[in-house]
């Protein structure tokens, strides 16, 4: 019989990486690419920063829900984790559609002139006339979810064999990584889907036309169930690779950064920074594991309450950062004023909703992604 060992690690991590995604959209505010609504001031200097950030925050993310679903189906049947996983992303993606994004979308038309009035004039006429952003129905920030529940539903007979049958291939790919410098491997495919997917196909979150964004996805996620499985092997492996992956990393992204600069676009630069891209990404995503390995795999009651909290903490966050920064653009203040106010209020304002009223009210738990559990009231105190 399998035993079960819980990687505290891997929960801190997903914390921290949910975390930073509040960070990033607050910066989304004041850096020049398009978003909800815009500062009245924009920083360009900030751009480097969000771009280092923004190659490798989602692709760990999707790594880890690959890691999280080989201990899922240790326990359940096809039928039952596909159940589960259209229970905690369907339900929350569903409400969060209706309640969540809403106001971003009214507030994003506001800023813009489109529309005039309140937001109960704005929910009981146009909310939900046509599809974002030519319409207003959107899954603005939880696209994540639809796109998890996919890759769920569609790998799952795979995975299913996988777990429950000890394969020549995982035993292949444990002698494999077995070898540390192997890990770079992975990113073999990776690189032949952003040099010959990506520039044919913009990054939409939009599920019917997302085709890159689907394929790069969906392999990270795979990745993530992969490595799992090897075991040991795999975090063995993170020891020896750490040191060298950091390095790899911060020189594969100031090589783009030098690229960014200095050189102009063609077949061969291209060519050349896609493969300086996902060694960037891959190297970043090792180097976050091996790390919280050394120095977070150990339990206590702030991670329990903060694993739990993190995914409503998810829905809500990006409406209260993008309501809060309607009301900051045109104020002649400061970036870290503004920033400051955006980043307290995110965090504050989805603490208290969460604590004082989701945690609170059981029935609204499953609208929130959270598991059902005994002494609700009292959980994660």
């Amino acid at each position: 019989m399998e035993t079960k060992v819980r990687r505290y690690d891997l929960d801190w991590l997903r914390v921290i990486v949910f975390g930073l995604l509040i960070f990033y959209h607050v910066g989304m505010f004041f850096v020049p690419w398009g978003w909800h609504v815009k500062n009245n001031v924009i920083y360009d200097w900030l751009r480097w920063p969000m771009m280092f950030l923004n190659q490798w925050r989602l692709p760990v993310l999707f790594v880890i829900s690959g890691m999280g679903t080989y201990y899922a189906l240790g326990k359940r049947n096809i039928w039952k984790f596909n159940l589960e996983r259209y229970l905690r992303l369907g339900i929350p993606l569903a409400i969060g559609m209706l309640l969540i994004v809403p106001p971003q979308v009214y507030f994003e038309r506001m800023a813009n002139g489109q529309f005039i009035g309140s937001y109960l004039e704005y929910f009981t006429t146009v909310a939900f006339d046509g599809i974002y952003p030519e319409g207003n129905i959107s899954w603005h920030h939880l696209w994540f979810l639809p796109y998890l529940f996919l890759f769920s539903l569609v790998l799952s007979p795979i995975l299913v064999y996988l777990r429950q049958n000890n394969t020549k291939f995982i035993q292949w790919l444990k002698n494999l990584i077995k070898r540390p410098s192997r890990l770079y491997v992975f990113v073999i495919p990776l690189y032949l889907l952003e040099t010959f997917v990506e520039p044919f196909f913009d990054v939409t979150h939009a599920l019917i036309d997302d085709w890159f964004n689907i394929s790069f996805s969906i392999v990270l996620f795979f990745y993530g169930f992969l490595l799992i499985a090897t075991g040991e092997v795999f975090w063995d492996s993170l020891k020896s690779i750490k040191t060298k992956a950091l390095i790899i990393g911060i020189l594969a992204f100031f090589s783009q950064v030098f690229i960014w600069l200095f050189l102009e676009d063609g077949y061969v630069v291209h060519a050349v920074e896609a493969l300086l891209k996902v060694v960037n990404i891959w190297s970043w995503i090792l180097v976050l594991f091996a790390y919280s390995a050394k120095y977070l795999n150990r339990s206590s009651k702030k991670l329990a309450y903060a694993n739990r909290a993190v995914y409503p903490f998810y829905i809500l966050h990006q409406t209260i950062t993008v309501a809060i920064g309607y009301y900051l653009i045109k104020l002649d203040w400061g970036l870290v004023a503004k920033a400051s106010i955006l980043v307290i209020g995110t965090f504050g304002l989805s603490w208290l909703i969460y604590d004082l009223i989701i945690l609170r009210i059981p029935l609204l738990h499953p609208l929130f992604g959270l598991k059902q559990k005994k002494g609700e009231l009292n959980a994660g105190r």
